[in-house]
C-alpha cells in the first residue's frame, strides 16, 4: 500500500520530521479542523451508543475532542474526554469527564519520567493520585472513545510504515506496538497495529474499497478500516458482536 506522506502529515502532525520550535501564540495559526463527525455503536445491530468527535490541528499541537452517549437506554450516560498532543506526538494533557449520571472525572499529566493520573469520583471530593512509569510518548487509549484508535492508526502508518520518495509503504503483516495507556481502568498495555490489505467492505450498504488493519492487544483482537483520507469508516469487534461505523 502506498500513500502520500503529506496527506499522512496534514492529518495529526509532524511524526515523520524533526519537531521544529512552535510560533508565539499570537503569531500561531488557527486551529486547523482535520477530521470531524460521529461513530454509531451497534449491538447485534441495534444502535447502543454515539460518539461525536472533531481532530483540530495547529503548529503547536493537535487536540481530540469527543463525546460519547448512550442510546435506547432509559437512564443516557454520557462522557466527554479532551486529549491534546504536542507538536511531536507525545502527551500534553488527557482530560475526560462523566456527564451523567454521575460527575467523576480525571486528568493525565506528564511529570519526568511518569504519567500521572488525577482523578475524583465527584468534583466535590478529594483527588486521588495514580502515578504510571511510563512515558509522554505513550497513547491514549480509553473506554468509549474510538477516536483514539484513528489517532493510533495514524501514528502507525506515519512511524511504523517505510518511506520511500515521498511515500509511505506499509507491507502485508508489517506489525508495530505502541505503549498505551487506559485512564478509565487506570491500565497500561502494549498493543500492536498491523496492515493486511485493501479490500472491498459493505458499509451501510454501499461497497468500498478501504485499508484493512488489525489491531491486537492482551485478550482481544480488533478489525479497523480507514478510507484513501485516512479516517476510520469502521470497526468491528469479533466475539463481542459489536461495531462501530462512522455515520
Amino acid at each position: 500500500m502506498k500513500v502520500r506522506t503529506v496527506l499522512v502529515l496534514g492529518m495529526i502532525g509532524l511524526w515523520l520530521v524533526t519537531a521544529a520550535a512552535a510560533p508565539d501564540k499570537e503569531k500561531e495559526a488557527a486551529p486547523q479542523n482535520v477530521d470531524s463527525g460521529s461513530f454509531g455503536v451497534f449491538l447485534r445491530g441495534q444502535r447502543v451508543g454515539t460518539e461525536t468527535f472533531s481532530i483540530q490541528q495547529q503548529s503547536s499541537g493537535s487536540v481530540v475532542t469527543s463525546e460519547f452517549k448512550t442510546e435506547g437506554a432509559t437512564d443516557k450516560a454520557v462522557q466527554s474526554s479532551q486529549l491534546q498532543l504536542m507538536q511531536n506526538g507525545d502527551l500534553r494533557k488527557y482530560e475526560w469527564k462523566e456527564l451523567t449520571p454521575g460527575k467523576a472525572q480525571a486528568v493525565v499529566l506528564p511529570n519526568d519520567n511518569l504519567l500521572v493520573e488525577q482523578s475524583r469520583a465527584t468534583p466535590q471530593d478529594k483527588q486521588e493520585e495514580f502515578p504510571f512509569l511510563l512515558p509522554a510518548s505513550t497513547n491514549i487509549l480509553d473506554d468509549y472513545f474510538f477516536v483514539h484508535r484513528e489517532v493510533l492508526a495514524w501514528k502507525y502508518l506515519a512511524t511504523g510504515c517505510r518511506q520511500d520518495k515521498g511515500q509511505v509503504q506499509c507491507q502485508p503483516n508489517q506489525r508495530t506496538s505502541f505503549g498505551t495507556l487506559n485512564p478509565h481502568s487506570r491500565a497500561s498495555s502494549q498493543v500492536s497495529l498491523e496492515f493486511v490489505k485493501r479490500e472491498s467492505v459493505v458499509v451501510r450498504g454501499v461497497t468500498r474499497e478501504l485499508i484493512r488493519l488489525t489491531l491486537r492487544g492482551e485478550g482481544f483482537e480488533w478489525a479497523m478500516w480507514l478510507d484513501d483520507q485516512f479516517k476510520l469508516i469502521r470497526i468491528v469487534i469479533p466475539g463481542q458482536e459489536t461495531e462501530v461505523v462512522r455515520d
